[in-house]
């Protein structure tokens, strides 16, 4: 089997990936950075988060499982002192694949019959850097609402636990595919009226964004960030790929949601 190992780049995460890399390879496996079947990440949710958009291109052939040097993470879910148990699942265990949904984004410019199609593991912001946002919001091909305030986060149910949680989006369980869409600072009167909830949309269902007044878009994927200008239209669904996760032992969601927001 074909694996890799990446690092959130710090010394502790650095000499893991290390020993990491020594035992498989001593255990048969091939380290292979271009077409791992199993991708390895120390650090966090961030560093499995860069790994997720380097391999996005095999997500039908890579697998992912993360070891956390920092605090628990909702995808790394392995400590540092059980690297040589991990090592052992992963050279002598068939391991169980549990798939999460992953959200389409596709992006269109006045002029340009190109358009831009990306995937985020977490979530997709669209802001103004210079005034509030004017969108209309259509679903399903149907007009629902003109936004105008700060911006728009179209979550998945992952990363419904990240921006969306803090923007007052409900948190959904990883097995829904779906997308969550959620204001920031919406403005409500006469002119610009929002339904004010955070919308969960259902596979299939298509949410389109068309800004409504000529400005430019700061739009995040994951971690990554871009300014658009002439924005047609931004169109968010359910993505048809889906990320996989190698599962050695029993990960509950709910057990790693009270973990991370309550405590014991």
């Amino acid at each position: 089997m074909n694996f890799t190992v990446t690092s959130r780049g710090d010394n502790v995460s650095n000499a893991l990936q290390q020993r990491i890399k020594t035992y498989l390879v001593e255990f048969g496996l091939t380290y292979d950075e271009k077409e791992p079947e199993i991708v390895i990440t120390v650090g966090g949710d961030g560093t499995l988060l860069h790994a997720f958009h380097t391999y996005k291109h095999r997500l039908e052939e890579s697998s992912f499982v993360g070891i956390h040097t920092g605090h628990l993470g909702f995808y790394a879910d392995w400590m540092p002192g059980e690297v040589e148990k991990l090592v052992i699942h992963i050279a002598k265990t068939p391991f169980q694949i549990v798939e999460y949904p992953l959200l389409e984004v596709v992006i269109r410019h006045y002029g340009d019959n190109k358009s831009e199609r990306l995937l985020a593991l977490n979530e997709c912001t669209v802001k103004s850097p210079e005034e509030s946002l004017v969108c209309n919001v259509e679903i399903k091909g149907e007009k629902f609402e003109t936004f105008r305030g700060d911006g728009l986060c179209i979550s998945t149910p992952s990363g419904s636990t990240a921006y969306n949680k803090a923007l007052g989006g409900a948190i959904l369980h990883p097995s829904l595919a779906s997308i969550q869409l959620a204001e920031m600072a919406s403005i409500n009167n006469r002119v610009y009226r929002t339904v004010g909830s955070p919308l969960v949309l259902p596979q299939h269902h298509t949410c389109l964004l068309k800004p409504q007044n000529d400005v430019n878009l700061q739009i995040t994927v994951d971690h990554f960030s871009w300014v658009h200008q002439k924005v047609k239209s931004i169109q968010c669904r359910v993505a048809e790929e889906k990320i996989k996760f190698a599962r050695f032992r029993p990960f509950p969601f709910w057990k790693r949601v009270k973990e991370s927001f309550i405590g014991d």
